[in-house]
């Protein structure tokens, strides 16, 4: 869930099962795309994981995102590091989120042990 924008990133809320877990950093939401620095359009769309080229290992993909490709879930702290990707961190602050990485490892292990028994979505909308 989408909580606080600014003219410099998206910071929301991601919940597992409906159950708080990570917070959330992505570029800013536009009507129209500007390649690199856009938020990806709400909606409801599958993950899976697979080999980045980019990072040299296993990341989630966001699939079938309208106007995007190569939409991944990774660590990451600012607006700079997303590039229309999703960044979860543990702390939230003013464009900045941080213990990035822990926050991954978390999710990550949560998307890889649900996809042993079912697909995955993930289901970006804006509070209000």
């Amino acid at each position: 869930v989408r909580k606080l924008l600014t003219e410099h990133s998206t910071i929301g809320e991601l919940s597992v099962n409906d159950v708080f877990e990570c917070f959330t950093l992505e570029d800013v939401v536009r009507p129209v795309k500007i390649p690199g620095i856009t938020a990806i359009p709400e909606g409801r769309y599958e993950i899976a994981i697979t080999f980045s080229n980019r990072f040299q290992k296993l990341l989630p993909l966001v699939m079938n995102v309208p106007g995007f490709e190569g939409v991944r879930i990774h660590p990451g702290n600012r607006p700079e590091d997303t590039e229309g990707c999703i960044l979860v961190g543990q702390t939230r602050e003013q464009d900045f989120i941080g213990n990035s990485r822990s926050a991954f490892d978390a999710l990550f292990a949560k998307i890889q042990a649900a996809m042993l028994t079912e697909k995955v979505f993930i289901e970006i909308t804006s509070q209000g």
